[in-house]
């Protein structure tokens, strides 16, 4: 008795000690405070500043640093979202998968960090995630962005916020003469290169490693790890990546705009909102600005000196291991067309290479041409984007590349059905967060997420997805195309479509 009533103590000073670990950690700019899981296993910290608001004078320059405090912050709480629309739910976006209704602010460059470590000097390995949302609209306080059951594997989460829009991508022939860089545009790139120097900075005293940080994103977060793996001023701040359906790597049609251009946009939307000068335009609510929304990243020269696909070619990027994909039906499609009027719109659009993409996206049925256009949407916006980019990381061989289609159709009622493995329907599986989704979900989809969210650990601690219990990925190249399928049951096959995108990037996205 007297052994386990010492063997008891021991216990409790140990899950003390791992308690009062992370009360207070000390960061660069001041000490914080956060929370716990139920269980205490493991610690988050929500809303902590990695720049200063970029309100007033603030609007439209590269991210500033914090102003230290002294006291404790408590950061028990995601900040406010960046300034954009009010996010509605559409189609099969239900709630989980946007960000809380309000509140909405330019005050937004916050972080979260999610960590399992029990001491400072772990060094586990950290995955920085950016969110997705075409680059007008996002946040991390979208359920199913929650780091805990990612942090239980052992990996430290840390979610960062970037302004979106007009707010992120704004570009002005003043605002470029104000530039120490004499460029302007791309801010909210620059606040995901400001959140990763400050994981630099910081997130030791949570136990993650400097040195294995791994970036991951979706969608516009995918888009947002090409560029920065694409960027010459975000080298050492991260050595893997992630890119979930989006990339920017073809040299033609789409490959991006120039600063010149962007410039000129900028002007014509002053004039718009009757600005006469930048002074004019930082002094206009927010409310305001946001009825001239469209601004994406540019080719600034800074940033991005050349379109992504140039700085590919010329071996200029970062060089570090990529896992890379997407979803069978990755589409934004419209109105279907029946297989008469699919038809007849190939042949007015590619004229004498209709039978060809006709062959490859066959339409003889009303559900061919029903399925044809939905793959001509996914390989024409996704596809042939991370496509092009692993062939070509792939060719160089420098670094490891692997390959991955999700292919499991979310269960769902009547209504969502239509929509299959749909943009964005992998990321609840990626963090294991199938408990936040509102779906009739089955046990093989438990499992699944189980096994996806390995894969991307494993990944992030060794730059390989393998693991024990898991099936084989293996390590794809240009010779064999091999890809893992993340379905009911998770295998590697070659390429499906694999024709299909190679004359889509030869001969249609010219």
């Amino acid at each position: 008795m007297k052994r386990f009533l010492s063997l008891l103590t021991l216990l409790s000073i140990g899950l003390f000690t791992y308690a009062q670990s992370f009360k207070v950690v000390k960061t660069d700019a001041g000490p914080i405070s956060g929370t716990q899981s139920s269980d205490g296993v493991v610690h988050i910290f929500k809303g902590i500043p990695f720049a200063a608001p970029p309100v007033g004078d603030l609007r439209w320059k590269a991210p500033q640093p914090v102003k230290p405090w002294a006291d404790v912050k408590a950061c028990t709480e995601f900040a406010k979202s960046p300034m954009q629309a009010k996010p509605n739910e559409f189609g099969v976006y239900t709630r989980e998968f946007l960000i809380k209704d309000e509140p909405l602010s330019e005050d937004c460059l916050y972080l979260n960090v999610w960590t399992g470590a029990k001491t400072a000097a772990e060094k586990r390995p950290v995955i920085v995630w950016i969110y997705g949302g075409g680059f007008v609209s996002g946040g991390t306080n979208v359920p199913i962005y929650d780091g805990e059951a990612l942090a239980r594997k052992g990996v430290i989460l840390v979610s960062v916020a970037y302004r979106v829009g007009i707010f992120g991508f704004f570009a002005h022939p003043e605002l470029t003469k104000e530039s120490p860089n004499h460029a302007s545009g791309n801010y909210g790139l620059m606040d995901q290169l400001a959140a990763l120097k400050w994981v630099q900075k910081n997130i030791a005293a949570f136990g993650g490693n400097p040195n294995n940080v791994t970036i991951a994103g979706q969608s516009a977060g995918s888009m947002s790890v090409n560029y920065l793996v694409a960027s010459p001023l975000t080298k050492g701040y991260f050595n893997k990546a992630i890119a979930e359906s989006g990339a920017h790597m073809l040299p033609g049609k789409g490959s991006g705009v120039s600063l010149a251009e962007a410039e000129k946009g900028g002007v014509s939307t002053a004039t718009d909102l009757h600005a006469a000068t930048l002074a004019d335009l930082r002094k206009l609510p927010a409310e305001e600005l946001l009825k001239q929304n469209n601004f994406r990243p540019i080719i600034d020269g800074l940033f991005l000196p050349e379109v992504p696909a140039d700085i590919f070619a010329s071996n200029k990027e970062n060089q570090v291991p990529l896992l890379t994909g997407w979803n069978e039906d990755d589409a934004f499609i419209g109105t279907v067309k029946n297989a008469a009027d699919y038809t007849a719109g190939i042949n007015k659009r590619f004229g004498d290479k209709a039978p060809q993409v006709l062959k490859l996206y066959p339409g003889a049925t009303d559900a061919d041409a029903e399925r044809s256009q939905i793959r001509m949407s996914r390989d024409g916006m996704f596809g042939v984007q991370n496509y092009s980019w692993v062939n070509q990381q792939s060719a160089k061989g420098k670094t490891k590349v692997y390959l991955y289609r999700f292919t499991r159709r979310m269960p769902a009622t009547e209504a969502f059905k239509k929509y299959g493995a749909f943009h964005t329907g992998e990321v609840g599986y990626v963090f294991n967060n199938l408990k936040f989704l509102n779906r009739p979900f089955e046990q093989v989809d438990q499992q699944l997420a189980e096994t996806i969210s390995s894969y991307w650990v494993n990944f992030a601690r060794t730059g390989n997805p393998n693991g024990p219990v898991l099936p084989n990925w293996p390590e794809y190249n240009t010779t064999t195309a091999q890809t893992m399928i993340l379905g009911e049951k998770p295998a590697a096959v070659t390429l499906p479509d694999k024709a299909a995108l190679d004359y889509t990037v030869k001969e249609i996205m010219k």
